[in-house]
């Protein structure tokens, strides 16, 4: 904490010798709305006469920036959804200019649909990269979207070799956050990979989802949307019998307006009601003979979310938010192999506050501030409490043997302080991510699980290991992560811009103290014209433990939950009728006395050209190489060349977590953005990748535990061909055609032999000389459409009018199967096989109501 401290306290101190050059000819300003309230995301554009100079997007305050322009006459032109389009003369002299503050007018609602992926200009400015994916809620509304999920329809352009043992890092608004607790309506834009060397996100932006939220306006809008989907409407899954009866309602929406007549305070008022009647399919062998039915798997969804803004005054906005989430559900974890009564119910919600303060201190200082205040209860509990019973890859069935309690109480500051003079735009701040009060109350597989390798092992009654669980199985702990940086975007000349950050992470449980990383990126163009931009970068990105592995390490100690691995044991066990265990060894979880954080290191190079005024073409080679990465070894194994006496006889499975993995990746990356035509705007993206490891993540065992030759090989993600479209086109008022179009490679997958080969209790040994994932599944193809028609209710009047879209969506519009989950497994009855496909078609009603 001291050396955090220390190191906030240097980045101030740096950032105010840096202030000592206070002259600037650039351009600057902030962009607010009539509330007063800041407007990031904006399209601001520099003109000379007609000519266009240059272009960018205004940050997550509404700041923007153009670097010293020769003396003359410009205009500043500011576009964004829902506004009225702005101009503004401004006059360069030789002497510095004061800050522009442009307030922008609400737009009345028009016959068009404007279709656009951000900014579509190239540009030396080291934060816009034009092999990023950016859409804006215009093309979100256009393009077939499942379920209104814009996060899930965007996560299709992450790059995988990029997410940390968490998974990709979600950020709203600037601010890292565990959950996506925005409504569809509440979202202006979703970013993949915009700046991707920020020093102000520990993660690269290839594997950020950056969430860009309306503010509240002066003035009532609002957006109201009801979708619905019916199983009559869709084809049957390929592995069901009969097409189950499915249904999906979901009601959205969003108010926005001032409180009262106050002409400072407004509100935003969002929430979703979702109901999922869904059905799982269970595609497994029994003794006698094929499973196969489909089962009931409910969920339901409600989530609340209410915002006030009050402006003080130009320079000063803060805003409140309380957000009340729950999303309960049943029968989850059946299909594939696992029978209904091995199910699961869930019960969770969340609750959130937030305060967020922007003040603008002078010209040249802009500090921002986030804090975050929430609570989770995550409740999971089995639909049968009979022991389990696992046939390795043919069935799964009795109790899930699941019964596990996580509460969580949590806070996340953000506070960030930007600096503008000269050549020189300087952010740096402190991060809080997670400070956490974390409880674990798990009495899971209390009543056993046995193991059988076969159906024919099954049918001896002969299982290959028995597992019980015992003891209080409580724990609390905190979990604590802090990070600080700086960054200094250079515009060397009006050619090339430098960055140049360093971040700082620290987590609690690990007590690694040298996370210092460094991140370099340039963007330079060669020509007067600045139609092509070569950009680059290099940085150092530190992963994550998360929590889940930190309770694990309290939980299994050897004292508070007892876990019991008994191998080749006797069928029915007697100890599940009080047989007592305390003469066997318990299985204890540590770290690697070793242990430190992971780190990769990120680097790319580039080129951008603009091919027509609001399209662009990026190619772009990426290259990582990770290192120290999380994985687990059971140092307490069996050892060779029989594979029958543990080093520790008094310990069972002595799990040690490692940080002694190790990843590469290189890809080619294709991006084009913008309007194909007057009718045709979106974009698309092909990338071209290889990714090795010898790791699977934080909780993966490998096959033989003191042979590791045969783990480095293709990563479980990899795949080499990935192709993503978002299109949507526009041939008149009459209607809009969105596409969706995914198509990539197949996905790897291991041969096993479905033995305890090791004693370890585990199934994953392969063949002599077989390497990991040396197998591939089939390639995935999904083609979506959407047909949308606008309907304008008041088209005569002059006040704001109404519109009703009446969309129809087709998901796998062609029902082209789409294989998963097949079966390496030399043991299996379904050896390889596939015994479970991604949805078939699925058809869907959308209604919109917008004022």
């Amino acid at each position: 904490m001291r050396k955090s401290l220390l190191l906030f306290l240097f980045f101030i101190t740096a950032a105010n010798a840096l202030a000592q050059n206070p002259r600037s000819t650039a351009i600057t300003g902030i962009v607010l709305d009539p509330s007063g309230a800041s407007t990031p995301d904006a399209t601001v554009t520099l003109k000379r006469g007609t000519k266009e100079i240059s272009s960018a997007k205004t940050d997550t305050s509404g700041g923007f920036r153009f670097e010293a322009p020769s003396p003359g006459n410009y205009s500043i032109e500011v576009q964004r959804e829902g506004f009225q389009p702005s101009v503004t003369p401004v006059r360069v002299q030789d002497k510095p200019l004061a800050p522009l503050t442009i307030n922008l007018s609400l737009a009345q609602l028009v016959s068009s649909v404007s279709v656009t992926a951000g900014a579509v200009q190239v540009s030396t400015d080291t934060a816009e990269n034009r092999d990023s994916v950016n859409a804006d809620q215009s093309i979100l509304e256009s393009v077939p979207v499942f379920d209104q999920d814009y996060v899930a329809a965007m996560s299709a352009f992450l790059d995988a070799g990029a997410l940390g043992t968490n998974g990709p890092q979600l950020i709203i608004n600037g601010v890292e956050a565990t959950s996506a607790t925005v409504t569809a309506s509440a979202i202006q834009e979703v970013r993949i990979n915009q700046n991707p060397y920020s020093a102000e996100f520990a993660r690269p932006g290839r594997g950020n989802i950056e969430i860009i939220t309306k503010d509240a306006t002066s003035a009532y809008h609002g957006t109201l949307n009801f979708i619905f989907r019916d199983a009559v409407m869709n084809a049957r899954d390929t592995f069901a019998l009969v097409r189950a009866p499915e249904q999906r309602r979901i009601f959205e929406g969003a108010i926005t307006g001032p409180v009262g007549h106050s002409k400072t305070t407004s509100f935003l008022l969002s929430g979703h009601r979702q109901e999922e009647d869904l059905q799982s399919v269970v595609f497994a062998e029994g003794l006698s003979g094929p499973i196969r039915e489909n089962v009931a798997s409910p969920k339901r969804d409600t989530l609340i979310s209410l915002r006030v803004n009050h402006t003080f005054s130009s320079s000063h906005t803060v805003f409140w938010q309380y957000n009340e989430w729950d999303y309960p559900s049943f029968n989850q974890g059946v299909g594939n192999f696992v029978l209904p009564e091995a199910g699961v119910n869930q019960d969770q919600w969340e609750r959130e506050w937030i305060f967020n303060d922007r003040m603008t201190l002078s010209p040249k200082w802009l500090l921002q501030s986030q804090l975050l205040i929430g609570w989770e209860h995550h409740a999971t509990t089995s639909v049968t409490d009979a022991p389990k019973i696992v046939v390795q890859d043919a069935f799964t069935g009795g109790g899930a043997q699941v019964n596990l309690l996580n509460t969580e109480r949590h806070a996340t500051l953000n506070e960030v302080m930007s600096w503008s003079s000269g050549k020189h735009f300087v952010k740096f701040g402190l991060n809080v991510p997670d400070w956490s009060r974390r409880g674990i109350v798990n009495h899971s597989n209390f009543a056993s699980t046995y193991f059988f390798s076969s159906l024919q092992d099954y049918a001896a009654q002969n299982p290959y290991a028995f597992r019980q669980q015992q003891g209080s199985g409580q724990v609390l702990y905190w979990q604590q992560e802090l990070g600080g940086f700086v960054q200094d975007d250079y515009r060397f000349r009006p050619n090339l811009s430098l960055s140049f950050g360093l971040r700082y992470n620290w987590q609690n449980h690990l007590h690694d103290n040298r996370q210092f990383a460094p991140r370099l990126a340039f963007a330079y163009s060669p020509s007067k014209s600045r139609k092509t931009v070569f950009r680059g970068g290099a940085g150092i990105f530190y992963d994550r433990t998360g929590a889940g592995p930190l309770g694990d390490l309290l939980l299994y100690n050897g004292q508070t939950l007892l876990s019991y691995l008994i191998k080749n044991p006797t069928y029915p066990s007697p100890f599940i009728n009080g047989g007592s265990l305390a003469n066997f060894p318990t299985d204890v979880v540590q770290f690697d006395p070793s242990i430190h954080e992971p780190y990769s290191i990120q680097y790319s190079f580039g080129v951008e050209r603009q091919l027509a005024k609001r399209t662009t073409f990026a190619v772009t080679y990426n290259g990582s190489v990770g290192i120290s990465l999380f994985r687990s070894l059971d140092i307490n194994a069996p050892l060779p060349p029989s594979y029958l006496v543990v080093p520790d006889p008094a310990i069972g499975v002595l799990r040690q977590v490692e940080s002694s993995g190790r990843q590469v990746s290189n890809s080619l990356e294709i991006t084009l953005r913008g309007d194909l035509s007057h009718h045709i705007a979106g974009l698309m993206q092909y990338t071209l990748s290889r990714t090795n490891n010898d790791t699977g993540g934080i909780s993966w065992l490998p096959a033989n535990q003191y042979d590791l030759s045969g783990e480095w090989s293709r990563a479980d993600f990899d795949q080499r061909h990935r192709f993503n479209l978002l299109e949507s086109y526009s041939p008149g008022k009459s209607f809009t055609l969105g596409l969706g179009v995914t198509v990539a490679s197949g996905k790897p997958y291991s041969l096993t032999t479905g033995g305890d080969v090791y004693g370890t209790g585990l199934t994953n040994a392969r063949p002599a000389g077989v390497p990991r994932n040396s197998l591939e599944g089939p390639a995935y193809a999904d083609f979506d459409s959407r047909l949308s028609r606008d309907f304008y209710l008041n088209r005569g009047k002059k006040e704001k009018g109404r519109m009703l879209t009446v969309a129809f969506d087709a998901f796998n519009l062609f029902n082209h199967v789409n294989y998963v989950s097949y079966i390496g497994n030399l043991k299996s009855p379904f050896f390889g096989q596939a015994v479970s496909a991604l949805p078939a078609r699925r058809l869907q009603i959308t209604t919109r109501f917008k004022f």
